[in-house]
């Protein structure tokens, strides 16, 4: 419904803004405009609908879902450009070219906010798919977890029949019983099958034929954590269901994209942003003695180290005394040298810190390409000095002014988590990823919350 409302609106919109509501006719053909209009509306909402749009599990979870719309949207005017052009037809460039950009922003803005909707009510528990859990205590354990933490997606445990070392090694008649239930006794919808406890391929199949059709539905977690959907395909060989996981690949194509995007973007910004970056250069200037950019040494790719540009935020010499106040803290041994309710800062800096403001100035180092828009947090060499083999992963990449985990928790995630969140960044980069995390970061900085420091 939503999808058909900006579609028309888009479609329509462009016709009368660019043709005006008198200009009707297509040089050329027997049809005019209104009729072209009604039948793009309707191949752009069939090309949304073949490519998978709506399909459940894309929707409301990750950026599949963006990036179907923008697939769908672009391969259908590449048809109706090649469809004017082979039969003659001389449609309006500018109602052409407008149309598209217009119509598929509005359907990715649209979307974005139907999945916003979606997800604050699947947080209260509604409008999600309620799960069994079947396998060992730790398997259980581990897939709980990783669904507790993201509430958004849909799933609800429900409940759990763990097998353990001592069950027999097969799925048998009793165990069938005792799942179907438990499944009638938490209302669930569906089994997830989690690994271990003995269960194999033929067990997981016994599973599936246990299960009323079209009520139940089987759900196999493969051992795999932190890979997007787009590294995973699956095919079935020989009746085997096999599970192709593609390696990050970072190709020079990526690599200009990624800089051609980061470059034109911070330019943009810089320019929109020139009078508060000015007015902020100011009250920083009059909150105290010191510069108003503070230069920090920071690691960026490759393990170089660059001069990470921000507003200063707190009292001039405050890095002498970072020591002294981890050491209070009992944090001198921590790999993230935070500060609870930090005493350098200064009022106006803690305002700036609170909207992210402060950071700012980092469009030059964006410019200059020793970071992106996007991509892991830059840190301290001490704190480099704490990266296991795993973390150094972060160091593939250009550090970025925001990135996963300060749009998922900022100060409140612990360091292993911010860890992964980088990680699972590096492993699965896409320019339509970034995106929405700019989209993200922005919400974050006009609504702070409470981990916000």
């Amino acid at each position: 419904m939503f999808d058909a409302a900006v579609v028309f609106v888009a479609v329509f919109g462009t016709q009368l803004f660019w043709l005006g509501p008198d200009h009707t006719g297509v040089s050329a053909a027997p049809v005019d405009y209104t009729t072209v209009s009604v039948l793009l509306c309707i191949a752009w909402l069939t090309a949304l609908a073949l490519w998978g749009t709506r399909s459940p599990r894309v929707v409301g979870h990750g950026v599949a879902e963006h990036r179907l719309v923008i697939a769908a949207s672009l391969q259908l005017f590449g048809l109706v450009a090649m469809a004017a052009y082979l039969t003659g037809v001389d449609l309006s460039r500018g109602y052409f070219l407008l149309s598209l950009p217009a119509g598929t922003v509005t359907l990715l803005a649209a979307r974005t906010l139907c999945r916003s909707w979606l997800g604050a009510r699947r947080r209260r528990g509604d409008m999600s798919t309620r799960v069994v859990l079947v396998g060992s205590p730790e398997e259980n354990a581990r897939v709980s977890g990783e669904i507790a933490r993201q509430p958004g997606v849909g799933l609800i445990v429900a409940g759990a029949l763990p097998r353990g070392a001592d069950d027999a090694p097969t799925w048998t008649d009793e165990d069938a019983r005792q799942l179907q239930q438990l499944l009638e006794d938490v209302d669930a919808d569906s089994v997830l099958v989690t690994g271990g406890g003995h269960l194999d391929a033929h067990d997981i199949r016994r599973i599936g034929w246990g299960l009323e059709p079209g009520r139940h539905h089987l759900i196999v977690a493969v051992n795999l954590t932190d890979v997007a959907g787009p590294r995973i395909h699956t095919r079935p060989v020989a009746g085997l269901p096999l599970v192709h996981v593609e390696t990050p690949q970072y190709s020079t194509r990526q690599r200009v994209l990624k800089r051609a995007f980061d470059a034109v973007v911070a330019l943009l910004l810089l320019v929109a942003l020139s009078p508060l970056l000015l007015v902020l250069a100011v009250l920083v200037r009059f909150s105290g003695p010191g510069p108003v950019l503070y230069r920090q040494e920071r690691v960026g790719q490759g393990g170089t180290s660059f001069g990470m540009l921000k507003f200063r935020s707190m009292v001039d010499g405050a890095d002498a005394r970072l020591s002294e106040l981890l050491a209070a803290q009992g944090r001198d041994g921590s790999p993230l040298f935070k500060v609870d309710d930090d005493p350098r800062i200064t009022p106006i800096g803690r305002i700036l810190r609170t909207y992210s403001l402060d950071e700012l100035p980092q469009l030059f180092n964006v410019l200059l390409g020793q970071m992106s828009l996007v991509g892991p947090r830059p840190q301290r060499e001490a704190e480099v000095a704490f990266y296991d083999d795993d973390a150094r992963r972060r160091l593939i990449v250009r550090p970025g002014m925001s990135g996963l985990w300060q749009v998922s928790g900022r100060s409140a995630l612990s360091w292993e988590d911010a860890i992964r969140l980088d990680l699972f960044y590096v492993e699965n980069w896409s320019l339509v990823g970034d995106i929405v995390i700019l989209f993200r970061t922005v919400k974050a900085v006009v609504a702070p919350g409470a981990t916000a420091h």
